[in-house]
């Protein structure tokens, strides 16, 4: 298969700006004559839509929650990378980008990079214009913090709430186009299949949540929107409705997925409580701000925290990595948590857990201003475990969170399929092997008001391929095959729930593509996996009828593509011989057991071609070059 990045040539501080020059352009009276799917509300997919019809298109908006208000972007709490140098620190873009690039183990595209830097500053003089509150020095200048594999103050943050805020920004700048005409909103829809025509992505098939209604929309152009798919893992710190159906979908129809087993670990979340749980709770990483990481120095110690005198304690970051202390990179952060664990100084039921304490930070800062700065996240603790943070240490361990892997897009956000472009933590482009914190708010907004909005004119300038009408054959085709699938669903009438299978495969997952991988266990997964699968599409069972309500319906089209999802995923892995980011391979570490990439033979992305049910992926390699930046051993210490 051919595809091509299409990174515009010239020196790397100037891509962006000559691509900018270079770009193809759509007239204001000519947007009019344009529409646009936008598919998910969160901080890329409502950025995108508002900005979009700003310009003049028309756009379609669509989303499964209730309101454009509901997605996942909400939760995201700690803050938001820009190289805007607040503090006077050494910051820059340049430095940004290569924080970014080094975080993500050199397995990121560098041209992409440095562009996310680049509009890093944009973001947040928009933000600002729209009134998100970040937080303020008692000047009234926007303040800073530190947060993971950065030793600058460049995270921007509205307390615990920044993602919510940013979102309320995104979503006023939506309603508003929405109040003009210029967006169509479809809450309580999923989109189920993409309809391609001549090649190109051309609309979608989506399902009416309440009235179970199919139907076709066709568009000029379609953006996903989507998010990720941590879900696969079923315990994860995403929305319980998180899923990875309409990339899947798109998979199957032709796009190339990248990198799938770049899976992050987040390692400030609540340890599980039990087998009932159908999520988990993050705790942002910006408490290791002001919080210290510990554990025992020996095993079995079930004292009380503050019975443990300071002396008998193991600040293991702070002793291991002492340039960046508990402000390491996720990945090296939640290694470090369950090395310790295995150790069997892990603290709290089933020894799972380590401390993060705020006596220190109490101590020096006064009980007002921590709670100033992590009030509702003490708050959010609190409710959930019945203890007071600021008197005994929260107990904290790694869980799945973001997915660095999406779908294949070049240059201009465009998958190999022209037509479909895909943003946010749905593609694949900017984090490498690991994302470093804050800097998923940044990609997703940079994406949908910064970059969507001019490379999508390149295609539409040039596309023709015009909107086909909703009755074409190929959408007919993708009715059918969805009602089709629904029906297979619905008829089963086994007897293991949807939500059964998807417990068993995220315990597939965990156990042998999570923190830690080696070859016999990955082997091991996909056989596990393609039998499970087989036995969904025998034994599930899903009551009720496709033509209404019908929630155990939605689960199971989400948990059978969770299912070839995360064989792709473990097939990645298998496929990756090296040890980068979040993808640990224990086969492949150093002598201090830290990653052990190997650039000659694996310094490249991933994309896999999807070759039909029951066929293994075909997996092609777009080779990563770098004309600035060189790959290195990373070092934290």
């Amino acid at each position: 298969m051919n595809f091509n990045a299409h990174i515009p040539p010239g020196p790397l501080t100037q891509k962006w700006t000559n691509h900018k020059h270079e770009i193809r352009l759509v007239s204001p009276a000519n947007k009019r004559k344009y529409d646009i799917i936008v598919v998910g509300t969160g901080l890329s997919g409502a950025s995108a839509a508002a900005t979009l019809a700003e310009l003049g298109y028309n756009v379609k908006s669509f989303c499964i929650q209730d309101s454009a208000r509901r997605a996942h972007s909400v939760a995201a709490q700690g803050g938001i990378n820009a190289a805007k140098n607040y503090r006077n620190d050494g910051d820059n873009i340049y430095r940004l980008f290569y924080d970014t690039l080094k975080g993500g183990d050199f397995r990121a595209r560098e041209a992409n990079v440095y562009r996310m830097a680049e509009v890093s500053v944009n973001v947040i003089d928009h933000a600002v214009a729209q009134g998100v509150p970040f937080a303020r020095e008692y000047s009234g200048y926007l303040a800073t913090r530190s947060f993971g594999g950065a030793q600058v103050s460049r995270t921007f943050y509205a307390r615990g709430q920044t993602g919510q805020q940013l979102l309320l920004g995104a979503y006023q700048a939506l309603s508003h186009q929405v109040s003009l005409g210029a967006v169509k909103m479809f809450p309580r829809h999923e989109m189920l299949e993409l309809i391609v025509v001549n090649g190109h992505a051309k609309g979608i098939v989506v399902r009416d949540l309440v009235s179970g209604r199919i139907s076709s929309v066709m568009a000029d152009a379609v953006v996903l929107a989507t998010g990720g798919y941590s879900n696969a893992f079923y315990l994860s710190t995403s929305g319980g409705a998180s899923n990875a159906t309409a990339i899947w979908r798109a998979h199957r129809k032709g796009a190339l997925f990248a990198n799938p087993c770049f899976t992050q670990i987040h390692p400030t979340c609540i340890p599980v409580s039990g087998d009932y749980q159908s999520k988990l709770t993050l705790m942002s990483e910006s408490l290791r701000n002001d919080g210290r990481v510990w554990v025992p120095k020996k095993g079995g110690d079930n004292r009380a925290p503050r019975d443990i005198p300071e002396g008998e304690r193991d600040y293991y970051l702070e002793r291991t990595y002492p340039a960046y202390g508990n402000l390491v990179p996720r990945d090296i952060a939640s290694r470090a948590a369950k090395r310790v664990c295995d150790e069997g100084r892990g603290v709290g039921p089933g020894g799972l857990g380590v401390f993060l304490d705020f006596r220190d930070a109490v101590a020096r800062l006064g009980k007002e201003i921590v709670e100033e700065r992590y009030g509702n996240l003490f708050e959010m603790y609190r409710e959930i475990t019945a203890d007071d943070a600021y008197e005994t240490p929260m107990r904290i361990y790694p869980a799945v969170h973001y997915t660095m892997g999406g779908l294949w897009v070049d240059y201009n956000l465009m998958s190999n399929l022209p037509g479909l472009f895909v943003i946010g933590e749905a593609n694949f482009s900017d984090h490498g092997a690991n994302r470093l914190g804050a800097s998923g708010l940044m990609q997703g907004l940079g994406d949908g008001y910064f970059i969507l909005p001019y490379t999508i004119g390149d295609y539409l300038a040039c596309n023709e391929v015009r909107r086909p009408s909703s009755d074409v054959a190929e959408a007919k085709q993708a009715e059918q095959g969805t009602v089709e699938r629904l029906n297979k669903l619905l008829t089963i009438r086994g007897k293991r729930t949807p939500v059964e299978f998807h417990k068993q495969l995220g315990r597939i997952l965990w156990n042998n593509c999570g923190m830690a991988r080696q070859e016999t266990g990955l082997k091991k997964a996909i056989v596990e996996i393609a039998e499970l699968r087989h036995e969904f599409w025998q034994n599930v069972l899903v009551p009720g009828s496709h033509d209404d309500l019908n929630m155990a319906l939605e689960r199971a089209g989400r948990v059978a593509d969770f299912l070839e999802l995360g064989e792709l995923l473990c097939r990645d892995a298998l496929s990756r011989a090296e040890s980068c980011g979040c993808h640990f391979r224990q086969e492949f570490q150093t002598p201090e057991g830290e990653c052990l990439r190997n650039d000659a033979e694996h310094a490249y992305v991933a994309a896999w071609e999807f070759a039909g049910s029951d066929k293994p992926a075909q997996l092609h390699k777009e080779l990563l070059v770098y004309e600035e930046a060189h790959m290195a051993q990373r070092s934290y210490k």
